[in-house]
């Protein structure tokens, strides 16, 4: 007679299937239930979407230092024309609808200063508005034809600016950043680029 089974284990012989797949209860695998196989599932698409986020920050970062520096390399062929004309600043329209538009602008007047003219454009610029106007920036119509030596603005307030880490050169023509605080980044007249809007802030300085 052959051994006899324990009570309890109502399984069924294993088999001598030599060559054969192995039957599951008599390796020892257990198959997945479905409530573990939701549980797997779920975690992978939360790690899946966590990835997806710090992929798409790191790549928005990524366009909004970029448009920094396209704003340096432009403030630095300003800074060559500056140059070039005894100190002043060239006077130019703040913006054009239009590349038809005959009128000096950031891009007719400094493209001769800057490299590449795709400096010009804004990488977060979803509107193309580089294509159609020809740049992504905007001027500030307040340094037209002041000298570098003396710059001096006044925003929304009727106090002076004169501090040139204050002084907003050319800026973002939209809010082409929603990501970053202020949305926007900026050239100021010392060369630097930034996303803080310090000509709006007239805290006395320290």
């Amino acid at each position: 007679m052959g051994a006899l089974m324990p009570m309890g284990d109502r399984r069924p012989a294993c088999p001598n299937l030599a060559g054969r797949l192995p039957v599951p209860h008599c390796t020892g695998a257990r198959a997945f239930t479905l409530i573990e196989l939701l549980v797997v599932i779920a975690i992978i698409a939360v790690l899946a979407a966590l990835g997806t986020s710090a992929w798409q920050r790191s790549q928005r970062n990524a366009r909004a230092a970029a448009c920094m520096q396209n704003l340096r390399q432009i403030g630095a062929g300003l800074a060559k024309y500056v140059a070039d004309h005894d100190g002043i600043f060239p006077e130019l329209m703040m913006a054009r609808a239009s590349k038809l538009e005959d009128v000096p602008v950031i891009d007719t007047e400094l493209r001769s200063y800057v490299a590449d003219v795709r400096t010009f454009a804004c990488p977060d610029d979803r509107k193309h508005l580089a294509e159609t106007t020809g740049t992504s920036y905007l001027w500030n119509v307040r340094l037209n034809g002041q000298r570098l030596a003396n710059l001096n603005v006044s925003f929304l307030k009727m106090d002076l600016i004169d501090d040139p880490s204050r002084i907003m050169v050319m800026g973002d023509k939209e809010g082409f950043h929603p990501y970053l605080d202020s949305k926007l980044n900026v050239l100021y007249a010392d060369g630097h680029a930034s996303q803080e809007l310090t000509f709006l802030d007239d805290s006395p300085e320290k």
